[in-house]
């Protein structure tokens, strides 16, 4: 039996200064790619040295907002630039295959913002062509590359929570409805599943590996994407995970880890640097751990400021040689969107 740890290990999370860096475009430049830029920036060594949209006056608005030397009216002048090493793809998630594709075409490496395509056969064909031309590709995962999910692997790793029997993991946000938006749109890949439900689903994943078997109850949207789903993941060990989103309510946005001897919650968000305790399911014992990176979330003000800890970790393994992370693999992504499609097959969505 594993006693309770007398203090937690340390963080394995990639140092955000004084690694390797390499030059990043951006394709895309909407919200995720004004956080991105903004934290790269402010936190890291990383830079962003081109910007590209098809609108050449957002692209040099972007560039002006954010110091970018370069901006470009259109996706293939970016991937043809010479001094870019990896392409950071932002676009709505219709859009995701197509611009992966684009840049692995042009020899670059990839960073494909979440889900990295519309469902698990769009993802067998980015990772099949980076894999073909030997770049390094990504889905944006970047909750993967946060300093507490580090560490919870490692507990996880050491045996620490014993045989873990319950996962549970929540993302939920009232979304204004529009029907012409991101969200609720279906030909830009809008539904919940895909937006934001692809976090706690990761996370499933993460601690349990695929699952053998999906069940998942649902509303949809007028425009009948999915705008609520609850689900059951069951692993082959008998352990399941139990996750939910929404694009009507807000939810905690929290997660726990449920084992034999012991539990983890994570604080709200559980998707950004934030907060957690380990608590002892056979004595009053506990261990906490705060993120003091100082990127942590504070009451929805720059949220995503976490982004900057999964840019310097792909630098590093850029670096190394890797063309997967082995964190985050392309083989997780295909897994978590293959129990995506079957969600929303469950729900009468056409994937």
């Amino acid at each position: 039996m594993t006693s309770f740890p007398r203090h937690l290990p340390e963080s394995t999370a990639t140092p955000l200064i004084g690694g390797p860096t390499l030059r990043w475009g951006v394709l895309a430049p909407g919200a995720i790619a004004s956080d991105f830029a903004r934290t790269i920036h402010r936190n890291t060594g990383q830079r962003v040295h081109a910007v590209a949209s098809r609108s050449i006056e957002r692209a040099e608005r972007f560039a002006r907002d954010y110091g970018i030397e370069r901006a470009y009216g259109a996706y293939e002048q970016l991937v043809a630039d010479p001094e870019i090493d990896i392409v950071y793809v932002a676009a709505p998630h219709s859009e995701h295959k197509k611009l992966a594709l684009l840049a692995i075409s042009a020899g670059k490496h990839v960073l494909v913002e979440k889900p990295i395509g519309l469902n698990a056969a769009e993802a067998r064909q980015i990772a099949a062509a980076a894999r073909a031309a030997g770049v390094f590709a990504m889905e944006a995962m970047w909750t993967r590359f946060l300093p507490q999910t580090t560490i919870v692997d490692r507990l996880i790793r050491d045996g620490v929570l014993g045989d873990i029997g319950i996962v549970t993991a929540d993302f939920g946000a009232a979304f204004e409805y529009d029907p012409t938006s991101r969200a609720f749109d279906p030909a830009l890949g809008g539904g919940a599943l895909l937006d934001i439900g692809v976090y706690p689903i990761w996370f499933a994943h993460f601690v349990l590996d695929a699952p053998m078997s999906v069940a998942a109850v649902g509303t949809l949207a007028p425009t009948g994407v999915d705008g609520q789903t609850a689900m059951v993941l069951a692993t082959g060990t008998g352990a399941q995970a139990l996750v939910s989103t929404s694009l009507f309510v807000p939810t905690p946005v929290a997660a726990t880890v449920n084992g034999t001897l012991a539990r983890i919650e994570i604080d709200t968000m559980f998707v950004a640097p934030s907060s957690f305790t380990l608590w002892s399911n056979e004595t009053d014992e506990s261990l906490s751990w705060q993120d003091e990176s100082g990127l942590h979330w504070r009451d929805g003000e720059h949220w995503r400021d976490g982004l900057a800890f999964e840019a310097a970790a792909v630098a590093q393994h850029v670096a190394d040689g890797l063309t997967e992370s082995p964190l985050h693999p392309l083989d997780r992504s295909i897994a978590v969107l293959e129990t995506i499609d079957e969600a929303r097959r469950q729900l009468g969505i056409a994937v």
